[in-house]
């Protein structure tokens, strides 16, 4: 790649710092803003110094930050070779967390570049969804959201009962549970306590009307064509309702991306760690945990309903934990592997069925 271009980019709020290598010369560090004028203008003298260099292919590498994928889309769309990678997946040693600059952290982007471009050293970048997905993902993961804020909001009035005291109102959120507290805020007017309570019924009771507005948005979405027949494949699953299969198909993004279960288990975080050196045996450990924590969290939900309900999965439970009462948990995570990877195969058989209808028509 002697006529080639390689960027590392340190990316942040306002600011980018890049590193550029033309071919073989030294690298260079050039600085620019993050809004759209100089986001644009960061192209056109990338692609101005490919021009000069007589063509040759551009390639740019930054890490994932809360800009999304809107950079990459920017320099897809001008011809450049984008990658977002994923921060989880970069080796840093104690030096560079002790060393840590702009320009440094640039450096190591451009490493990685260069190894792909020269040597053939796969990127450690993550998948790049399509706008559609990313827009669908905003939707469920508010809903997610929301419902989070309504269990802290919940959190809050119980510890603020529990300091004064107040042990006779249910714990449960019944409506009687809500007339109660309705009462406690009337009695003990007027108070700072009373007026707080008050505050915190009215913030829980709005999270409540969001999230059921949030539910509704996202099951008119999850009978929208390119959802309703892999939704309905998933939802036979016991403990499988609309959000639980609408999280894992947007978090999931292209189900045909996955070679394997391995693959999908790897990407979820639902396979133990490992260490091995030199004549150590290979050490298994916790999952990883990587992958996205909003699938972990609705597949465990998921896998305690089916496990009250369906006797085959209360039969792989009790199998597990019989051997170590202490591995209750290593059977959860089991049986969540277990789901995904069904869930898996039963959307890739929709999809196929679904794409292959017209052709039957």
């Amino acid at each position: 790649m002697v006529n080639g271009i390689m960027v590392g980019c340190d990316l942040h709020d306002k600011s980018m710092l890049l590193k550029i290598a033309v071919g073989q010369a030294k690298p260079l560090v050039r600085s620019w803003g993050t809004d759209g004028p100089a986001r644009r203008a960061m192209i056109r003298d990338l692609l101005g110094r490919a021009q000069q260099a007589h063509g040759g292919r551009i390639v740019f590498a930054y890490e994932a930050c809360g800009f999304g994928f809107g950079l990459h889309d920017e320099l897809s769309a001008a011809g450049i070779e984008a990658y977002v990678l994923a921060p989880s997946k970069m080796a840093r040693s104690a030096k560079h967390r002790r060393g840590k600059t702009d320009e440094r952290d640039a450096q190591a982007l451009l490493d990685l570049v260069g190894a792909h471009v020269l040597a053939g050293v796969a990127m450690p970048s993550v998948w790049v969804p399509d706008l559609a997905t990313r827009d669908d993902r905003e939707l469920v993961r508010r809903r997610l959201s929301v419902a989070e804020d309504g269990a802290a909001a919940q959190t809050r009035i119980r510890w603020l009962l529990k300091r004064y005291g107040i042990e006779s109102v249910p714990s449960s959120c019944t409506l009687d549970y809500w007339h109660q507290l309705g009462r406690l805020v009337e009695a003990r007017r007027p108070s700072g306590a009373s007026s707080a309570l008050a505050s915190l019924m009215r913030q829980t009771e709005w999270l409540w009307q969001e999230t059921q507005r949030l539910d509704d948005e996202v099951l008119a979405l999850s009978r929208a064509p390119r959802y309703a027949a892999v939704v309905a494949a998933l939802r036979r699953h016991k403990g499988v309702g609309v959000l639980t299969a609408m999280v894992y198909l947007t978090e999931l993004g292209d189900l045909g991306r996955f070679a394997n279960r391995r693959q999908v288990g790897s990407f979820l975080g639902l396979t133990p760690s490992s260490h091995e050196s030199g004549e150590d045996d290979d050490h298994k450990g916790h999952i990883t945990r990587q992958g996205p924590g909003r699938v972990r969290k609705v597949l465990c939900q998921a896998v305690w309903s089916s496990i009250r309900v369906v006797p085959g999965e209360r039969a792989a439970y009790d199998r597990v934990v019989r051997k170590n009462p202490k591995h209750k948990k290593i059977a959860v995570v089991a049986r969540m592997r277990a789901l995904a990877v069904r869930l898996w195969h039963a959307g890739l058989e929709a999809q196929r069925l679904a794409r292959a209808e017209p052709a039957v028509a």
